[in-house]
């Protein structure tokens, strides 16, 4: 716990550091916990040094963890590649869906919403085939030409994991892209609330902030290498 604290602190300076050195205000970046593959215990311990934003991959996963009683204001979002037949359970478990990578998917998740329901858009800015996302722009904007018609879906932003294994240029090529991509959104869209723009992970969260990213999704760093 001590050293989880600690780790959790120097993620906060570290995040703050990055942000001033883009000309930007330390309060500007969100912190998400990646927490796949960690107990609900490590969560709670770090839902109790202040923490309430966290990120899963898998449905499953959090079925079995999770219980359905969470502490107030501990937020739970999947950011893992979501197949349409876990859509419904996804809409029970999860606070938000920032992995919606086709208009097939978003039209499945509506389908099970009486709510309002806030989703990122994931734009693939890598070449890997690992990878999943709407393969362009123009996928993007015509699928968010649907999608704005929703009755509960809430587009929040976008999303894009860089190349896990390029140079920083590569990264940071990825990086614009989305960062292009949502300036394209608002300007063409408009859409009420759009104001998150994901991405950066534990080894390229300095360079995300460059890149105009307020949202960065860190695990390792925090939790420590999966064993």
């Amino acid at each position: 716990m001590i050293e989880l604290r600690e780790h959790y602190q120097e993620i906060l300076e570290s995040l703050g550091e990055a942000a001033r050195i883009a000309g930007r205000k330390p309060s500007d970046i969100t912190l998400m916990a990646v927490s796949k593959t960690r107990t609900y215990q490590e969560m709670l311990d770090l839902y109790s040094c202040g923490q309430f934003l966290y990120g899963e991959n898998r449905v499953q996963e959090v079925q079995e963890k999770v219980p359905q009683a969470r502490p107030e204001g501990m937020r739970l979002h999947l950011i893992g590649h979501l197949q349409s037949n876990k859509a419904k359970k996804a809409v029970e478990l999860f606070d938000g869906i920032d992995s919606v990578d086709s208009l097939k998917l978003a039209k499945k998740i509506e389908g099970y919403l009486s709510r309002p329901f806030p989703i990122l858009l994931e734009l693939k800015t890598a070449q890997e085939e690992s990878k999943s996302g709407f393969s362009s722009e123009d996928e993007l904007f015509s699928a968010l030409d649907v999608i704005m018609q929703s009755t509960y879906l809430q587009v929040r932003g976008l999303m894009t994991i860089g190349p896990l294994d390029g140079d920083e240029k590569m990264v940071r090529t990825a990086f614009s892209r989305l960062r292009k991509a949502y300036d394209a959104v608002q300007k063409r869209f408009a859409p009420p609330s759009f104001d998150t723009l994901s991405m950066g992970m534990s080894g390229d969260y300095r360079l995300a902030i460059e890149e105009g990213s307020n949202l960065v999704r860190i695990g390792t760093k925090l939790f420590g290498k999966r064993g």
